[in-house]
C-alpha cells in the first residue's frame, strides 16, 4: 500500500524537528506531494508532521493520473509512456501505478523522476489548515479521502 502525503502549511514558527522531518519527507514547500511506503519508520514522521501534512491511501487510478499529470524527470520534462518503458520493466503507466499501489515497486526507484508532485492549490480550498481532518480541518490522516483532495489539486 502507498501513501500519498501533502503539505498543508508553511514554515513560520515550525519546531525544528518537525521541519527537519519535512525535509527528510521531501515536503519543502506547500501543495507539495510524495509517495511513501507503508512501514513503521514513515508512521512515526507522519505522527510528528500530523500537524503541516495530510495523508491517506491512494487508489491505482489516482496514481496513474498523478504520474501522467504531475510527475516530472530531471530538466522539468514530463514524464511518458516511453520513458516508462526504457527505464523500468512495466510497458504503460497504468502497470506501473498498479506496481506502485501493490508495493511491488517504489515511484523513486524510476531513473531520472523527481521524487515530489508540484500540485496547484485544491479548488474551493482547504477545509481549514489549523484542525485535523476529523474536526473538520485538512490535517492528518484521511484514509481514501485522500483522492479527492488530490483530484481537486491536478
Amino acid at each position: 500500500m502507498v501513501y500519498a502525503v501533502v503539505r498543508v502549511r508553511g514554515t513560520i514558527k515550525i519546531k525544528p524537528d518537525i521541519k527537519k522531518t519535512l525535509r527528510f519527507l521531501r515536503l519543502n514547500k506547500v501543495n507539495h506531494c510524495v509517495l511513501i511506503a507503508e512501514n513503521d519508520v514513515y508512521k512515526g514522521m507522519l505522527q510528528t508532521a500530523k500537524d503541516y501534512v495530510t495523508w491517506g491511501e491512494l487508489s491505482k487510478d489516482m496514481v496513474s493520473k498523478l504520474i501522467t499529470a504531475r510527475g516530472m524527470l530531471s530538466g522539468d520534462k514530463p514524464v511518458t509512456e516511453d520513458h516508462v518503458k526504457t527505464s523500468t520493466s512495466y510497458k504503460t503507466i497504468e502497470t506501473l501505478s498498479e506496481a506502485i499501489t501493490s508495493g511491488k515497486f517504489a515511484y523513486k526507484e524510476i531513473p531520472e523522476i523527481k521524487p515530489v508532485f508540484r500540485l496547484h492549490p485544491p479548488k474551493n480550498g482547504y477545509e481549514g489548515i489549523k484542525r485535523s481532518y476529523p474536526n473538520g480541518g485538512a490535517l492528518g490522516y484521511r484514509g481514501k479521502e485522500i483522492n479527492k483532495l488530490i483530484e481537486r489539486m491536478l
